[in-house]
């Protein structure tokens, strides 16, 4: 599974559950403590707003904080469509994936700030299913691919505050079971 197949798999676990939040459920807490479902929603689409702009060049200068704050206004919905749908575009450019973009420590591949992205959109997607009682949505054949991937940045980001400490699970876990575990999520 390459990087674009993988990014539209995880763009559609957390679009089933955007749209699966009900009116009532966006107050609700996720496995992100300190994030309501709203505000994991927003965060979300706060990142795809950013997709467009950094492939095609721009500093973090460039954007500036125009996506800071409420991004979600009062249809989340809708907001999340349309800035996911603007992201994806933006993915399936040619040569997206070849060039280099600017982030908050440097200049990285394209390609791996694109794993980083589809790395969000699988566990977050988790985090909300989470709050809404669903079971896990994250397809085992994308999780065992984003495990692949993305085992050696993971462990290089443990301690800054990006994730929780792993969580043990059984060898026997399933992929999508151990790569939440991996990201200190607590399986269900």
């Amino acid at each position: 599974m390459d990087l674009l197949d993988a990014h539209g798999r995880a763009l559609d676990v957390f679009d089933r559950a955007v749209r699966e939040t009900g009116p009532g459920d966006w107050r609700r807490g996720t496995p992100c403590t300190e994030w309501s479902v709203r505000d994991l929603v927003n965060h979300l689409v706060a990142e795809q707003l950013w997709v467009p702009h950094l492939l095609a060049g721009a500093t973090l200068d460039d954007v500036g904080d125009r996506f800071e704050g409420d991004v979600l206004g009062d249809d989340p919905v809708a907001a999340w469509a349309e800035a996911s749908a603007a992201a994806r575009e933006a993915w399936l450019s040619p040569g997206a994936v070849q060039r280099t973009v600017h982030v908050s420590f440097g200049l990285i591949p394209a390609e791996e700030y694109g794993w980083q992205m589809t790395l969000d959109l699988a566990v977050h997607g988790w985090d909300v299913a989470t709050a809404l009682g669903s079971p896990n949505p994250v397809p085992g054949e994308l999780a065992a691919r984003l495990l692949d991937m993305l085992r050696p940045m993971v462990e290089q980001w443990q301690g800054l505050g990006v994730f929780d400490p792993p969580v043990a699970v059984s060898r026997t876990a399933s992929a999508p079971t151990r790569l939440v575990a991996l990201l200190g999520r607590h399986p269900r």
